[in-house]
């Protein structure tokens, strides 16, 4: 007897994944004085949950001003920002920071690391501002810093850690809060070839763990290694491109 499927079988190969953030219309307008710079002009965007985006284009395109508006830490003259499920423009600043804390990681170029503090305490620093309790709190730090291959390092602060190890302190408190999104802001920018390139693979293999990554840089190698490109120029998204 065949075990082959009747030709009338319903399709139940998966359809694609759900989209994460769905932006529309954002627009963003900087002044100064009597003069004004549109820094983003109409931007529509969907991003899927699980996928790694790279937000690519020159100096002065609008990328970052991109990422801060889209993840809530920059307010936009228009448009709608829906991620997971809450329209994160209109809510308000206390529930927008809540939000943020809930379901996103920020990884920055600078670091963002406080001096005096540890590298636990740093990572355990935005889970406690989130509520999350300090036994709770500093067993996800410790476990995000020993995944990162820094569990030698947990009571060292900033100053005593090389730029690379400071960076994977900022990744471990991006993930500390298993976060729905994590997103990038040159996060190689400060570093040599060899530790970028060990920061980028340990961000490739968080999102081959399942984490959507929106990460903007200027670097090509960096941005062919995602699984999507939208190009920024002017403040419009000019282009996007996937692999396949």
């Amino acid at each position: 007897m065949s075990s082959s499927a009747p030709a009338d079988a319903p399709d139940i190969s998966p359809g694609p994944a759900p989209s994460i953030l769905v932006a529309r219309g954002v627009r963003k307008t900087y002044r100064t004085g009597a003069e004004s710079v549109d820094a983003l002009r109409s931007i529509d965007l969907d991003v899927a949950a699980g996928e790694f985006l790279a937000v690519m284009g020159p100096s002065g395109s609008g990328k970052t001003t991109l990422l801060n508006c889209l993840s809530g830490l920059d307010d936009i003259d228009e448009g709608s920002v829906v991620v997971d499920g809450d329209d994160i423009h209109a809510l308000s600043d206390a529930r927008r920071t809540r939000h943020r804390a809930a379901s996103m990681g920020f990884i920055f170029q600078a670091f963002n690391l406080i001096p005096v503090f540890s590298a636990v305490e740093n990572v355990e620093l935005p889970l406690l501002l989130a509520g999350v309790s300090a036994k709770r709190a500093r067993h996800r730090a410790q476990e995000s810093l020993e995944r990162l291959g820094l569990g030698h390092r947990l009571r060292h602060r900033p100053p005593e850690l090389s730029g690379g190890e400071q960076q994977r302190v900022t990744v471990a408190r991006a993930i500390a809060g298993e976060p729905q999104i994590v997103w990038a802001d040159e996060p190689t920018g400060n570093l040599d070839t060899e530790t970028a390139a060990t920061v980028m693979e340990l961000l490739r293999e968080l999102h081959r763990g399942g984490l959507t990554l929106v990460l903007v840089t200027h670097d090509a190698a960096i941005g062919a290694s995602a699984g999507r490109r939208i190009e920024v120029r002017d403040g419009r998204v000019v282009s996007d491109d996937r692999q396949d």
